[in-house]
């Protein structure tokens, strides 16, 4: 049994260990890409490479001060810190800066935060007290409204902010509803409402419904227990088929024009090597000359002379790949892949229902993040605009990473404290 008393010898080294490992390796990125010829030193606080040094120094004071925090405040005031982020957010609405487009950000002077990063661990904590209620009954419909109402408020202010990709993040909690019993209907069906979306708009709505209807007709006739419920196919094919009409008046009218050049980019409906499609291009291109083993640190020509846009945020992954190579990429997801497996073992050794809906909250977000970045620089996800988990430039998002997942590791620590 370990010692109690004391934090360091309670948490979990290999999780931090792996934290540790992407957080040196994400600086190192973040400085081949940001450094000039005139080097003046890791500490030059006007470059990009040095206020990421900075945010990482007080991401670890951050840890370190929830390894102290009792683990059971975090259960305790679920609710209220959900509260007043979602406060916070509507704050945004009224007295925020816009950036990139998105109304977003808090700026005082110089400084500026990004709420909706902090939201994510907040709606996970939340999620989890809410579903670890001792009079919670996961199969009541009121259970499951509630629990996608949380889920639904702050994805709905992030979406008014107009920063679509963080709002998508919330999606990821559909995880977290499948583990702690949900019917893997909604994630079922997600997956063929987006799969009706992208033929429609490739193919068009009437060779979709003519496709629907063949596999209405052959599913009647195959399987026999639809026979018996013939007026229930029906219902659906006419359901799927309202939603394959309102495709195109959706695309055309709720996604921004930027996005709706995006996904037709993604879907090579047009061609825009020099507009919306060239910040992938040009990924693309900067993650395969790294062949290999790459060009090695600080020799990448794209890289250092900033031919791919954003390539110390959205597009850190490019720079990986093409100082590094094949070799360092597969380091790279190697360590993120292990991290996403020991968070699901973390989880499902707790003793508390809290700490394993929280840790599967907490899988979820990172893993939903770490399969779009590198998917949408790789060309196989539209551009979204969301960090690399501990890679990408930024203060917000580091800081809000970093709370997300040593709230667990604290969680994990304290489960032997848990009768």
């Amino acid at each position: 049994m370990r010692n109690k008393d004391t934090i360091l010898s309670n948490i979990d080294w290999l999780t931090t260990t792996l934290y540790l490992l992407l957080i040196f390796m994400g600086w190192l990125s973040i400085y081949t890409a940001s450094a000039g010829d005139d080097f003046t030193g890791i500490f030059d606080f006007n470059e990009r490479y040095g206020k990421q040094l900075m945010w990482i120094i007080l991401a670890f004071m951050l840890a370190i001060i929830i390894l102290i925090v009792d683990a059971k405040f975090f259960s305790a005031f679920s609710f209220w810190i959900y509260v007043i982020l979602i406060v916070v957010l509507i704050g945004v609405l009224f007295f925020g800066s816009t950036v990139a487009g998105s109304k977003s950000w808090f700026k005082i002077g110089s400084f500026a935060i990004q709420p909706a990063e902090f939201t994510k661990f907040a709606t996970a904590l939340a999620l989890a007290r809410y579903l670890s209620m001792l009079n919670i009954d996961i199969t009541q419909l009121r259970t499951k409204l509630t629990a996608i109402g949380i889920l639904f408020v702050p994805a709905a202010l992030i979406l008014l902010q107009n920063d679509t990709g963080s709002a998508l993040v919330y999606l990821s909690f559909s995880l977290v509803l499948f583990r702690e019993g949900f019917s893997g209907l909604i994630i079922v069906m997600g997956i063929v409402m987006a799969a009706l979306f992208v033929f429609t708009l490739l193919i068009g709505e009437y060779w979709v419904i003519g496709g629907l209807f063949v596999i209405g007709i052959f599913t009647y006739l195959i399987k026999k227990k639809w026979r018996k419920q013939l007026k229930l196919l029906i219902g659906i094919f006419l359901m799927a088929s309202a939603f394959v009409f309102s495709v195109h008046y959706a695309f055309e009218n709720v996604l921004e024009p930027h996005q709706k050049t995006r996904v037709n980019v993604l879907l090579g409906i047009e061609q825009d090597l020099q507009g919306a499609g060239y910040n992938v291009n040009q990924s693309k291109i900067a993650i395969g000359s790294g062949g290999l083993s790459g060009k090695g640190f600080r020799n990448g020509m794209l890289t250092r002379y900033h031919f791919v846009p954003e390539q110390s945020t959205d597009f850190i992954f490019c720079t990986v790949g093409e100082e590094w190579g094949f070799m360092g990429v597969s380091v790279v997801i190697l360590l993120f892949l292990t991290l996403f497996i020991r968070l699901i073992f973390l989880a499902e050794r707790q003793r508390s229902r809290f700490s394993r809906i929280y840790g599967y909250g907490v899988v979820s977000v990172l893993f939903f993040h770490f399969a779009v970045n590198i998917g949408m620089t790789i060309g196989l996800a539209p551009v979204v605009g969301i960090p690399l988990p501990f890679f990408s430039y930024g203060g917000s998002s580091l800081w809000a990473f970093t709370m997300l997942l040593f709230i667990f590791v604290k969680q994990d620590a304290n489960r032997l404290n848990v009768l």
